[in-house]
């Protein structure tokens, strides 16, 4: 994958309404009776799971291996849950399985559930499947089924998904309509996409033996053969790509090295461990105790019609980290709520955002609905306090978080670190999750970070405000109470580098509430507003508004080359909670070289390099 920015269209994100938002009904096959019965498991698998030898590959597999499917079809993902059943029983402890499917018309969660209630034999998989099932966004969305079990599903036309991924497959399901009712799909350029990411040896099965299959698959450098077809149908097609004999391959691990402890060091650390790998966390000032150490934060997202990579990111994100806190069942009791987060537009403008990202379909009812009261409702958000959702991640036993800080580092293999308690620590990778202090560490002066200072004011609760059950956004935000405590805020500040709260920065933010919520404002107690407390934290932002997430780039003279084992996760600005777990199944996934969470257009536009790229575009002399 290309570390630099790419000026691509990412083609089945740019249409006005989504594919399978249409009105013209799609067909499932979960409506046809055959479905309801045995046979459609015994189909599945004889035609995937036998046509692609899955028991044997299964059982030969040793520890510290990892294998890949790709589907091009989901539908109700039988096939994907029969494939990982098997692999649970077949396959040793220590091995990984990534799921990776296609799906242009994604069903609606109460369709799927009743599909797979046929299937009661699946409940275990299909469960967590019915649990994290996505709502219909466009993208990549990634579930973890089991431990050692991943799905990715990819929504959108299946040719563009597999143009713009970069995981390799080691077994094919070519599932789907057939070629006679959805031609579009079986086209040339989707079996080269195919055999793009196919390793050597990469086997593919499909129910379908229709002769403009065959020759495409093997035209594209597939060895297809014809074999009987399962009960009533004639023929099935399964064979090979190239002519070498597949092996398995392992996933890469290792000690890791992480500066910071906050948001983005911790969700990188359990990411990372996770995968098998060891962790060392060093921050002098313990755990979120910089810009994620405030009472309470808000899990949400700005929602866009415009499926730029900016928005692409805010949305997959917010999902993301929905699908993040379900699994780790956060925030418990005293710790908040996810009940949803009420937007309250402060302009014209936001009001036309809201209104243009709710009709473009892009953002579905079941993540934003619109209010009586003038605001918009985005589902699944919330409130949670920062500090202890770190806590939460890094209460992992190959993690050791320690009070030290890291003052400076040599890029290699090993990565050599210096601690400022003494001595070194050394690591197959470090990654800097320092914010804005990442700027002090030689060759990373040039990052184009904006450091924002914030003042949040904790308010305390009265009779009226303690019923208040939801967060809010406006021109800042208003949590419930937590510890008896509301918190309003935050500032807004570029040009103030003062860490010591004050009072005028208080009464900001209590006329802003009152500006855009003045019942909240009231029943908070209007000009009688006790503010017990207060804090002051610095966001670190990058000059387009994305995060910093990849390798370290280095400069040697005309060639962009990367720091070797050094990785950046900076610059979440406001939207830490959101954005830093996907940001760290990204990062752990690259490490590990395991199938990515995010199509290469989105993780390219998340490398740091994107800013070196933009500065050498900009000093190239102009054509006459």
């Amino acid at each position: 994958m290309s570390n630099g920015e790419s000026d691509r269209d990412f083609e089945p994100l740019q249409p006005a309404r989504l594919d399978w938002q249409a009105d013209t009904p799609v067909a499932t096959d979960f409506d046809d009776p055959y479905f309801s019965r045995q046979d459609g498991m015994a189909e599945s698998d004889y035609v995937f799971l036998q046509g692609n030898r899955l028991q044997e590959r299964f059982r030969a597999l040793r520890p510290g291996q990892h294998f890949v499917i790709g589907e091009t079809g989901f539908g109700t993902g039988l096939n994907m849950l029969l494939a990982a059943r098997l692999f649970l029983r077949l396959a040793p402890e220590d091995t990984l399985l990534d799921l990776l499917s296609v799906e242009k018309h994604p069903l609606h969660a109460e369709d799927l559930a009743r599909a797979l209630a046929h299937w009661p034999d699946l409940a275990d998989l299909a469960a967590p499947l019915q649990r994290q099932y996505p709502p219909p966004c466009p993208g990549y969305h990634r579930l973890q089924l089991h431990p050692r079990v991943r799905l990715t599903l990819m929504y959108g036309e299946a040719t563009a998904q597999w143009r713009h991924c970069h995981s390799t497959v080691d077994a094919w399901f070519l599932d789907g309509f057939a070629p006679s009712r959805n031609p579009d799909m079986w086209r040339p350029e989707l079996f080269r996409q195919l055999a793009r990411l196919s390793r050597p040896g990469a086997t593919f099965a499909t129910f379908t033996a229709a002769g403009v299959v065959r020759r495409g698959l093997q035209e594209a450098g597939f060895q297809v053969r014809r074999i009987d077809g399962f009960g009533h149908k004639r023929h099935m097609a399964v064979g090979e790509f190239g002519d070498h004999n597949w092996t398995a391959r392992h996933w890469q691990r290792g000690h890791a090295v992480i500066a910071g402890a906050g948001l983005a060091g911790a969700s990188s650390a359990r990411a990372l461990a996770e995968r098998g790998w060891r962790v060392t966390v060093l921050d002098p000032a313990g755990i979120a105790q910089g810009a994620s150490g405030n009472l309470a934060g808000v899990v949400y997202s700005t929602p866009s019609a415009h499926l730029t990579p900016q928005n692409r990111f805010y949305q997959m994100s917010y999902v993301h980290a929905l699908r993040w806190l379900n699994r780790f069942e956060f925030p418990g009791p005293e710790q908040g709520r996810l009940n949803g987060v009420v937007q309250y537009p402060v302009d014209q403008r936001q009001q036309d955002k809201l209104d243009g990202a709710l009709e473009s379909g892009a953002w579905p009812d079941t993540l934003l609905t619109p209010r009586e009261d003038g605001g918009m409702l985005l589902a699944g958000g919330g409130y949670l306090r920062p500090g202890a959702w770190c806590e939460t991640l890094l209460d992992h036993p190959a993690i050791e978080v320690r009070r030290d800080k890291v003052t400076g580092y040599v890029a290699g293999d090993p990565v050599r670190v210096s601690l400022q308690g003494g001595g070194e620590l050394e690591g197959d990778t470090l990654i800097l999750a320092t914010a804005a202090q990442a700027r002090r560490f030689d060759d990373l002066h040039w990052l184009p970070l904006k450091i924002i200072r914030g003042q949040v004011s904790y308010c305390r609760a009265t009779e009226a405000s303690a019923k208040w059950q939801q967060a809010r956004c406006h021109g800042g935000y208003l949590t419930p109470a937590v510890d008896g405590l509301h918190c309003v805020g935050a500032t807004f500040d570029l040009h103030d580098d003062n860490p010591r709260p004050s009072d005028h920065h208080d009464q900001v933010n209590l006329l802003q509430l009152k500006q855009y919520l003045p019942e909240a404002w009231r029943e908070l107690g209007g000009e009688h507003i006790e503010v017990v407390d207060r804090r002051v934290a610095f966001r670190c932002q990058s000059n387009d508004f994305l995060p910093l997430c990849g390798p370290q780039p280095r400069v040697l003279g005309p060639i962009l080359d990367e720091a070797p084992g050094v990785w950046l996760n900076l610059a979440h600005g406001s939207r830490g909670i959101t954005g830093t777990p996907l940001c760290a199944d990204l990062l752990a996934d690259r490490l590990s070289g395991l199938p990515l969470p995010v199509d290469d257009t989105l993780a390219e536009a998340l490398a740091p390099v994107r800013f070196l790229h933009r500065q050498r575009r900009k000093k190239r002399p102009r054509r006459a």
